[in-house]
């Protein structure tokens, strides 16, 4: 791309922006998301700490921690196509109030009672009423937009502000908290280690509150598809059905779940070996913090980058290229003999997995027929959870497996343990499904990845118009 062309691109992406934000309902929405987020990621954090302060001895916490976030997985795996068939069913702004009322509630008992089995309970019943809030959500922001082609638009704001910013915000209440509950002890309020975590999760019910009422009194665009719902509506088991066959049976649809699976999966990986992997790199708790930050950086930077990427290479082209990009860069962190090396490619893997996720969403949502998309975001939206699942589940049994040692690399010794050798298959694992990926979803019959890349490096934005499947 030359130089010239630069400020016609930044001057359009701030067009595009500036004319998806211009509509008063999808900007209510987006900071409706926007909320709902930061408590998402606070209310990680202050379970995490509260699993911890509720229980005493080393295993008992580990067990506890290792609750709290399989406990926040699990539901995905028997209620995510339900809760996309019932997106797609009933009236979404409806179920959106009706769960963000119940999820205020819970948040909002959670220190009432002040019990670990409740916790469990209590996240448990949060995490269902995501699965339901989430497709009900996500397949209700094309209604809102007035142009097919603002989907990408919609979605690139919405994505970097749940996995990007965010993080960073929640990460900074959480620690402010923890800051000021001395404070708020010698008022006699939030008292005891798990004070700060006790007035998170109370700020966390009254944020969904607040939400509840926003979506119910000043959004009533969500429920716009009422009007375009059909006389005679199938049974719930047929949607579910029907929801099942289209993703089996449509080849886009199916590249995309294999996509997203690989693509996830890498991540998932530099998630649960990253505790272990910092170790090896002779880093601490701040290697292993720079780590995870550096997944979620990664994330931002390729949703953001991903429009510019998709005047280049169709996005079905996009979408396999970046699975595959996700899974080398995972080959390199798996081979990294330094920690710098390693923040960079863990940074590149993110970048890549966001390109994908941008990618595959904004496909769904240009592509796949209203009152199918529920369903199909809701399988998208499992097969993420049910991804950093396995992931957590199974990675750290097969580090086990695997002895420690140290080699020689470049005059420095590195730690070889079984970290690396789970990340390198990993990360081959993410390339080999993306070309998987790419080639039930091309619709071309004389093309190839490499082709495809080697296209886009020749081609000018001004030849390929943003989102072109052609």
């Amino acid at each position: 791309m030359d130089r010239q062309a630069e400020p016609d691109l930044a001057g359009s992406t701030v067009h595009r922006v500036r004319g998806v934000l211009a509509i008063p309902a999808f900007r209510r929405l987006w900071g409706v998301t926007s909320i709902t987020a930061i408590a998402e990621w606070q209310s990680l954090l202050a379970l995490s700490a509260l699993a911890t302060h509720l229980t005493s001895g080393y295993q008992a916490q580990s067990f506890a921690l290792g609750g709290v976030v399989a406990t926040k997985l699990l539901p995905a795996m028997v209620l995510g196509p339900l809760a996309g068939a019932l997106a797609d069913k009933l009236d979404r702004r409806h179920v959106m109030v009706v769960c963000d009322v119940l999820r205020a509630g819970l948040f909002l008992s959670i220190p009432l009672v002040g019990q670990l089995a409740w916790l469990f309970v209590a996240t448990f019943l949060i995490e269902v009423c995501a699965l339901f809030w989430i497709p009900a959500k996500d397949a209700s922001i094309p209604n809102l937009l007035r142009r097919p082609e603002q989907v990408e638009t919609a979605n690139q704001l919405g994505l970097i502000m749940t996995y990007g910013v965010t993080v960073l915000i929640a990460s900074g209440v959480f620690s402010l908290l923890s800051k000021i509950n001395p404070v708020l002890n010698g008022f006699g309020l939030f008292t005891g280690a798990e004070g700060a975590a006790y007035l998170a999760v109370s700020l966390n019910g009254f944020a969904y509150a607040f939400c509840a009422l926003m979506v119910g009194t000043r959004i009533p665009e969500i429920s716009g598809r009422a009007v375009t719902r059909r006389a005679v509506q199938p049974g719930l088991l047929a949607m579910l059905r029907d929801g099942v066959v289209f993703v089996r049976a449509t080849p886009l649809v199916r590249g995309l779940v294999t996509g997203i699976v690989g693509a996830f999966a890498a991540g998932g990986a530099v998630i649960a070996c990253a505790k272990l992997y910092s170790t090896s790199l002779g880093g601490g708790d701040a290697a292993y913090g720079l780590l995870f930050a550096s997944l979620f950086v990664g994330l931002g930077l390729g949703m953001a980058l991903a429009p510019l990427a998709a005047r280049r290479i169709r996005h079905r082209g996009l979408f396999g290229l970046a699975i595959v990009a996700a899974g080398l860069a995972l080959v390199v962190v798996a081979l990294a003999p330094h920690l710098i090396v390693a923040l960079v490619a863990v940074i590149l893997v993110g970048l890549a997995a966001g390109i994908a996720f941008l990618t595959g969403l904004t496909i769904i949502g240009a592509q796949v027929a209203d009152e199918m998309r529920g369903r199909t975001i809701a399988f998208v939206q499992s097969l993420v959870r049910l991804d950093l699942l396995a992931a957590m589940a199974l990675v750290p049994f097969a580090v086990g497996l695997v002895q420690q040692r140290t080699v020689i690399l470049f005059s420095a010794p590195v730690t070889i343990d079984g970290t690396r050798p789970v990340l390198l298959c990993a990360g081959l694992l993410a390339a080999v499904v993306g070309l998987i990926a790419y080639r039930q979803m091309d619709d071309r019959t004389d093309g190839s990845l490499l082709a495809e890349l080697r296209g886009a490096l020749h081609k000018g934005s001004s030849l390929a118009p943003p989102g072109g499947d052609g």
